[in-house]
């Protein structure tokens, strides 16, 4: 069963105070807070088992790489992949993503060549096909979004043609909230002979996610943002395209052989992570998705769409906010972004935190995005499984407060 209350027992950060109130945490989007047991198994890991994998042949070092392979097969039933070689661990969802710009798309995009992408990209799977379309002479192609910040998927249809090499695309945005249809997108993609990319850095924390039903080639996510340690990324890939991609790094354990005049590379998934990885924040990345997995992914999704919908009518009775997305709570994660009265995003974040409420403030990694609103930045509270309609009402009460301050009409 889903209780608010007992998760939140496991999160020793939401006992803080913050100058006098308690914390109200509305940051997932940046990062989520980890649980006991996270952190528990970081500490297991450094005070039983610390070794280097794979090399080693002693006790220490077969219990790491156990621990740390194991995780390979969680992540696997996690996303619903085929084949646990094909889970490759990067620091983050910005590497995982490079590593397919660099390694995939040097051999494949060509001059006219045509990558697809949309508006609402987070940086990370915007600047690195930006940059790859100047070098190869390739044309960055952008998918229109709706009034409320959805695909225009008939447009889409006429824009992803027989030029279009990839489709990079989020799962979710993390500002506007919107749920992409990417099945639809990836059908039209590989219609076209396109491959499709998905950056699942903001839906794979929050959505239940299986490469298989999304029909996409490649998944790039991060644990930081779904109750695991920073520094661990995924890059999950068709085995057929990554076994034909060159390693993106080169060095030690990503080879199989090595001598003065040639090297050869090592099996998946190891061709691709070259060097000591992150052991100990990989084993415990391993616990946060058994948490996860404890909770089930349904009723996560389930948990936001009323913390959303509760946001949504809050934020509808405030009078001066202007709330960035789609309007349905079903077609987008809880992200709320928001621009309120003439109060600038920074102040109103200042603001807020002198109510020990923690929000983000700015173009959150999405200028091109911000640019369509015609907006410099703006505020976004993000929810996650430890949060709760009561912090929502706390929020909207600052908001309103705050309205007063500058002067504003409360409500309606």
């Amino acid at each position: 069963m889903f209780d608010t209350r007992q998760i939140r027992k496991d999160f020793p950060i939401l006992d803080r105070v913050i100058d006098g109130k308690p914390l109200v945490y509305l940051d997932s989007g940046a990062t989520s807070q980890k649980p006991r047991q996270v952190m528990e198994a970081l500490t297991q890991y450094y005070e039983q088992y610390n070794a280097n994998i794979h090399r080693g042949i002693h006790t220490l070092s077969e219990e790491a790489t156990e621990a740390f392979e194991g995780v390979r097969e969680k992540v696997r039933l996690f996303i619903d992949a085929a084949e646990s070689r094909e889970v490759i661990f990067t620091r983050n969802t910005t590497e995982a993503v490079n590593l397919v710009a660099y390694s995939w798309g040097r051999q494949h995009v060509l001059a006219g060549d045509e990558i697809v992408i949309t508006p609402m990209e987070h940086h990370s799977n915007f600047v690195p096909w930006q940059q790859l379309a100047k070098e190869r002479e390739a044309k960055l192609v952008f998918l229109p979004l709706t009034d409320d910040g959805q695909i225009d998927l008939p447009a889409a249809a006429k824009l992803i043609t027989k030029k279009t090499k990839l489709v990079a695309i989020t799962q979710m945005s993390n500002v506007l909230g919107t749920i992409v249809p990417v099945n639809q997108i990836a059908k039209m993609a590989h219609a076209v002979g396109a491959v499709i990319l998905v950056d699942g850095a903001q839906g794979v924390p929050h959505i239940p996610t299986s490469v298989r039903e999304l029909e996409c080639d490649f998944l790039a996510f991060s644990f930081h943002k779904m109750l695991g340690p920073t520094g661990v990324g995924v890059l999950w890939g068709r085995e057929a395209l990554l076994e034909a991609m060159p390693p993106f790094l080169t060095g030690g354990d990503m080879i199989s052989s090595v001598s003065r005049e040639k090297t050869s590379w090592n099996e998946l998934p190891w061709k691709f992570e070259a060097g000591t990885p992150n052991i100990a924040d990989v084993i415990a990345s391993g616990a946060a998705l058994d948490y996860l997995n404890k909770l089930g992914m349904d009723s996560v999704r389930k948990h936001e769409i009323e913390l959303t919908e509760h946001a949504l009518k809050g934020f509808a009775k405030l009078g001066n906010a202007v709330v960035y997305g789609p309007k349905d709570a079903t077609k987008r994660g809880g992200v709320i972004s928001f621009n309120f009265s003439d109060v600038h995003p920074h102040d109103l974040g200042q603001i807020l935190n002198e109510k020990g409420i923690a929000i983000r403030a700015g173009h959150h990694c999405c200028q091109p995005l911000m640019k369509d609103l015609k907006v410099s930045g703006t505020a976004r509270a993000s929810f996650y499984i430890y949060n709760t309609t009561e912090e929502i009402d706390i929020l909207v009460e600052a908001l309103r407060e705050a309205e007063k301050v500058f002067g504003h009409v409360a409500c309606r």
